[in-house]
């Protein structure tokens, strides 16, 4: 079950590379979080109220609701264009993804054990490969926001994969930074639309002292 969990995973990733909707994508974050739940409830070793508790509230909770509802309502409030502006086209997004997979899949064969599964390694590094390729390819800081997300989607999936070598409390400080930055990332962005009402990054080269 939770191989057919990380498949759609990967699936997702193709789609918020190439999809032309910012709320598409913000919506692919609430389907990685919801994902990720299930991914985590499967790998579980032993499931008590305390393991699960974590568990709900790192991925369902901050991933699924926090977080995108935050995006979402900084869209909202700073009349953000809900087109997704690329460097790149979406055909070429789709292909630096499936070699950005293949890549993670050669990776996970060097560095399978018995205690990594290919799968896992191949869906983490996926997504933390994925989430670069967003940050660097996308024009507007909305949109570095959601492949910061997607990056540090997949280290906590890679954390997944690890079990018992990496603790809760690991995944929770992952967690707290990436909620720490969005929150400054939006107060950010508050002070660049007031001054330029835009956010694209080219507008970032008429800042000055």
């Amino acid at each position: 079950m939770s191989n057919l969990l990380i498949i759609i995973f990967l699936m997702s990733l193709f789609y918020i590379a190439i999809s032309g909707r910012l709320f598409v994508c913000i919506n692919l974050l609430i389907l990685q979080g919801v994902l990720l739940f299930g991914v985590a409830f499967i790998a579980l070793n032993e499931i008590n109220i305390i393991n699960l508790l974590v568990v709900l509230i790192e991925t369902l909770f901050f991933k699924a609701l926090i977080l995108p509802y935050y995006i979402k309502k900084m869209v909202i409030k700073n009349k953000i264009k809900r087109q997704v502006s690329p460097f790149i086209s979406g055909f070429s997004s789709l292909v630096v993804v499936s070699v950005l997979i293949i890549l993670s899949f050669i990776l996970g064969l060097y560095l399978q054990s018995p205690q990594l599964q290919l799968i896992y390694i191949t869906a983490a590094f996926s997504g933390i490969m994925t989430g670069l390729f967003l940050i660097i390819s996308r024009k507007d800081i909305i949109q570095h926001i959601i492949g910061y997300i997607v990056l540090e989607n997949g280290i906590v999936l890679l954390s997944f994969s690890l079990g018992k070598e990496t603790p809760m409390a690991v995944n929770a400080g992952i967690l707290l930074d990436i909620l720490i930055s969005v929150l400054l990332f939006g107060l950010f962005m508050n002070k660049i639309v007031k001054t330029y009402k835009d956010l694209e990054i080219d507008k970032l080269n008429k800042l000055s002292d």
